[in-house]
């Protein structure tokens, strides 16, 4: 008997839809295609594996994050050398950064795989980096350190890094302007507070101030995501004197 033509003739057409399209992404083949489907199923999804234990993609992103910190340190080692440990520290954060890792999964519309009983306009962006995290942690299971290091160095590093424009960009928007704001003696207040209106999911709003002045304004699902986003509004509002500190 000969083996069927089409490799997927054994599996739904989702499936193998499914594979092609990881293995695009990957741009290598998967070997255990079970381990990645894992990394795009969303908790609300309620599925157990076979000893009754729930089954999402939050052990892989925990795995993943992990990952990508040893490989984006071994690459910050090795490509500046007389950085000591504060600025090493301080570039890896830059590249794992929150708002870096949900512009990756954006970019590659990891998004569109995830299976979540919650409708995708609903989620915020963290789920984009969550999921890419995941994804780091299922090549790890599936295919070693190697696979891992070169998929980071072809998704991240190669086409995001460059080492000079990192030095210069800012982490927390927050942090540098209660830092000016100090130095300045300027008093500043961050008003929040929950503004959920029609959104099926909590939002929280803040009203930025300095002096007695409200110099901006944001919503967000989290209180911190909130103060972050009105800290860079006021940033820029306030560039001219914030960069002649």
């Amino acid at each position: 008997m000969g083996f069927p033509k089409n490799i997927f003739s054994s599996r739904p057409k989702e499936d193998g839809d499914f594979f092609l399209g990881i293995q695009r992404i990957l741009g290598f083949k998967p070997k255990k295609i079970h381990i990645y489907k894992k990394a795009f199923l969303h908790r609300s999804a309620n599925k157990r594996d076979d000893d009754g234990n729930p089954m999402n993609y939050e052990r892989l992103e925990f795995l993943g994050d992990a990952m990508l910190g040893t490989i984006i340190s071994h690459y910050l080692f090795i490509e500046v050398p007389l950085g000591d440990e504060g600025y090493l520290t301080k570039m890896r954060s830059k590249i794992v950064s929150r708002e870096h890792l949900n512009e990756l999964g954006k970019d590659l519309e990891l998004i569109k795989f995830v299976e979540s009983r919650i409708p995708k306009s609903h989620f915020g962006d963290n789920i984009h980096g969550n999921v890419f995290e995941a994804l780091v942690g299922a090549i790890y299971l599936d295919r070693g350190y190697e696979y891992c290091n070169r998929f980071i160095r072809s998704r991240v590093i190669d086409p995001y890094i460059d080492i000079e424009q990192l030095e210069g960009k800012v982490i927390s928007y927050k942090s540098l302007l209660i830092e000016w704001c100090q130095k300045k003696k300027k008093h500043f207040n961050y008003d929040v507070y929950e503004d959920t209106g029609n959104d099926q999911l909590k939002h929280f709003a803040v009203k930025l101030s300095i002096g007695d002045q409200v110099v901006a304004k944001a919503r967000a699902t989290s209180k911190k995501k909130a103060e972050e986003r009105a800290s860079k509004r006021a940033y820029f509002a306030l560039q001219n004197k914030i960069d002649k500190r």
